[in-house]
């Protein structure tokens, strides 16, 4: 037996740390954790980036103002994902995946438009 095959033989199953949260309910969700999540991106080498950003709703889509950096990445690669750290430790986190639109203002200011494709709650397992 390969080693891959025996650590995904004994790994749990993500269903006992992850409940999908249907998109109609995101609203709820975002609410009940607080409207300051963290984004993050993936530039074109690669490079992750995590920053806490503000957002709102603008009818299905979470709408946030941007860094330079960050603004940078979203033009190199669209997919982003949005944190919400557990309230209590032990409780589950929401996680949101999307795709990302940027809007470049008069001001130079840029915000971003994030459109919700997949969104779970998911509590981290601890070491035993």
């Amino acid at each position: 037996m390969s080693f891959a095959s025996t650590r995904h033989a004994s790994a749990p199953s993500i269903s006992h740390v992850s409940v999908a949260v249907p998109l109609s309910d995101l609203p709820e969700q975002v609410l009940r954790f607080g409207l300051v999540p963290y984004l993050v991106t993936v530039g074109s080498d690669r490079t992750s980036r995590v920053t806490s950003v503000a957002v709102s709703w603008q009818g299905e889509m979470l709408v946030a103002g941007l860094g330079t950096r960050t603004a940078a990445n979203v033009r190199a690669n669209r997919t982003v994902t949005l944190l919400w750290p557990a309230l209590v430790p032990g409780q589950h986190a929401l996680i949101v995946d999307g795709w990302a639109e940027l809007r470049e203002h008069p001001d130079e200011s840029v915000s971003v438009l994030i459109r919700p494709e997949k969104a779970v709650l998911h509590v981290t397992r601890r070491l035993m």
